[in-house]
């Protein structure tokens, strides 16, 4: 499986001194949790926190250009307090709220290395973040800025995955980075099994027979039908981004199965 990667690399330049990335655009993923300290607790963690804005600043070191979809289930999980008998959808909002906290904690970080970032809403709240449009979210990643979308879609019953499958094809990225806080996609949950066995690629399809928790049906589906490829790792790990970014083999690739 061939996954959509810019043709220049840096042996193409022998004059290039800086390592060449092999995508020019991405979309990153980031659940609620990878905010939270280590331990699962809750909330947002200063040290998570900055560790995630160092590994973007390194990441937009190599003149790439960066999306990313945040999650909030550091802090309230809609789907979560439905079940636990809430109305879901005035949990589902709930839920956006929290991913507008976290967008402005990122984006607070990411500001404090020096990286000029923007915070677009799916709900309008013109007081702390822009709306989002999408053309102008495109004109922030052409000028180098890091555009963090927030409130997923605008609408209850859709998760976050699916607002970054969505932003990405709007965006036009070339490829969604899942970050995790595990080493990609296993056949069981890696941490209650010590069996289980991690896969290094996958097709769409693979994830959806397989019923893999990886992302959820509706984005792993919209993502098949217009051949986005994903790439799952853990964000944990310091430099994961870069290496990924940089074409080391880090996680699971999920695209489409060669003919």
């Amino acid at each position: 499986m061939e996954i959509l990667r810019d043709s220049k690399s840096a042996k193409d330049d022998p004059k290039t001194t800086r390592p060449q990335a092999v995508f020019r655009r991405v979309l990153l993923k980031l659940g609620g949790e990878s905010l939270a300290a280590r331990d699962g607790g809750f909330g947002i963690d200063q040290k998570a926190l900055e560790n995630i804005a160092f590994d973007i600043q390194e990441a937009k070191a190599l003149g790439v250009e960066i999306a990313i979809v945040i999650g909030g289930g550091n802090i309230f999980r809609g789907a979560t307090a439905s079940d636990l008998g809430m109305e879901r959808v005035a949990a589902d909002y709930m839920g956006m709220l929290a991913t507008v906290i976290n967008a402005l904690a990122l984006q607070h970080a990411l500001e404090s290395v020096n990286i000029s970032t923007r915070v677009q809403t799916a709900l309008e709240i013109h007081e702390l973040a822009e709306p989002y449009i999408r053309r102008k979210a495109i004109r922030h990643l052409e000028k180098g800025r890091v555009v963090i979308f927030a409130a997923g879609t605008g609408n209850p019953y859709f998760t976050t995955d699916t607002a970054a499958s969505l932003r990405a094809m709007e965006v036009e990225a070339q490829v969604i980075f899942k970050a995790t806080k595990v080493d990609g996609i296993f056949s069981s949950d890696p941490m209650k099994d010590k069996k289980a066995v991690k896969f290094d690629q996958l097709s769409y399809l693979d994830v959806l027979k397989m019923g893999l928790k990886v992302m959820d049906s509706t984005s792993v589906s919209l993502c098949m039908d217009n051949k986005m490829p994903m790439v799952i790792f853990n964000v944990r790990q310091r430099g994961s981004i870069r290496k990924v970014l940089l074409g080391e083999k880090l996680g699971t690739t999920v695209g489409f199965a060669d003919d």
